[in-house]
């Protein structure tokens, strides 16, 4: 379950890197809801990839094996991502 967990958590990590990468909270000439927009999907993408980090080095210090609660929820992130990924061609 700990190789599971790896192996979504790079999923979910190299792709909250990259839309973070592309988000520009600071950029000039956007309204103020854009700005929030903009800052609260960094914040977002931004744990997503803290948490993508976690997965890749939890079982390095983790003796506990994942729940069924953290593979299923890194899951729904990663077949999400997935899903994006073919929608988009």
């Amino acid at each position: 379950m700990s190789a599971l967990l790896f192996v979504l958590g790079v999923v979910v990590l190299a792709e909250a890197l990259n839309k973070l990468e592309r988000t520009r909270p600071c950029a000039r000439g956007i309204s103020p809801h854009q700005r929030l927009l903009a800052w609260l999907k960094a914040i977002a993408w931004s744990l997503l990839a803290l948490a993508g980090a976690g997965a890749l080095v939890g079982p390095f210090f983790d003796q506990v094996p994942p729940t069924l609660r953290e593979l299923s929820m890194f899951a729904g992130f990663a077949v999400l991502i997935v899903r994006t990924r073919f929608k988009e061609g």
